[in-house]
């Protein structure tokens, strides 16, 4: 006891004891993988490719950089990684949303998925928009849409062969429908009015009743024919 106050003998000065310190969780491979993909996505879709350095990415994850090229090689691989998994992303909400139903209700479904996505992944889509710097990139985004106009190129074929109308322009309208949707959703990804469901209907209405009111051989009214 000293000066009234006790005193625990592990901590006086005679104590060959060390204060413990608190372990740090080292993550598994996996996991870290995991982490710098989810750093990369953040700094790509605020910066861009060019914007962001293997050095930023590193200090983030809190690790070292040749950490970030075991992994992925170099800031490319990590890109590329990164792109394909939000492509694949979309193409799945996309596609499965495409359940039985009305041919206007599935146009109202995939309108919602590719809402959902920009609504739920905006970092996702905004890296997805950007022309890919990388050459030798998995994808792009005009090849995503070409992916989703596919699965809706069916949908539309069958609708046009029960009408009477040639199947074999089902992939340009396609093209054209899905076309509207993303380029209204890069638009909304800022703006993000009005609501969500809103615009979902707005994109409906216009493209159905335009399917709707279609001419079999629509024709040209101007001078050009060619």
């Amino acid at each position: 006891m000293i000066d009234g106050v006790a005193t625990d003998s592990s901590s006086t000065s005679g104590s060959s004891e060390k204060p413990r310190r608190a372990r740090r969780t080292r993550m598994t491979g996996a996991e870290r993988r995991q982490q710098l993909l989810e750093i990369g996505r953040t700094l790509f879709a605020a910066k861009g490719f060019e914007g962001t350095s293997v050095e930023e990415i590193a200090a983030k994850a809190g690790v070292s950089k040749p950490v970030v090229y075991e992994h992925f090689g170099g800031k490319e691989g990590l890109y590329a990684v990164v792109v394909d998994r939000e492509m694949r992303r979309l193409l799945d909400m996309v596609t499965g949303s495409l359940t039985a139903g009305h041919p206007r209700e599935l146009c109202e479904q995939a309108a919602f998925a590719l809402l959902d996505y920009i609504e739920e992944y905006t970092d996702g889509f905004r890296i997805l928009v950007r022309d890919s710097p990388i050459p030798q990139s998995t994808g792009s985004f005009a090849s995503l849409i070409s992916d989703i106009a596919t699965q809706v190129e069916d949908i539309l074929g069958r609708e046009f062969k029960s009408r009477g109308f040639d199947s074999k322009l089902a992939p340009l309208y396609a093209q054209a429908l899905v076309g509207m949707v993303a380029l209204t959703g890069q638009w909304w990804l800022d703006v993000r009015k009005p609501r969500k469901a809103e615009v979902a209907a707005h994109l409906v209405n216009l493209a159905w009743h335009g399917l709707d009111g279609l001419e079999p051989k629509p024709r040209l009214i101007g001078h050009r024919k060619s």
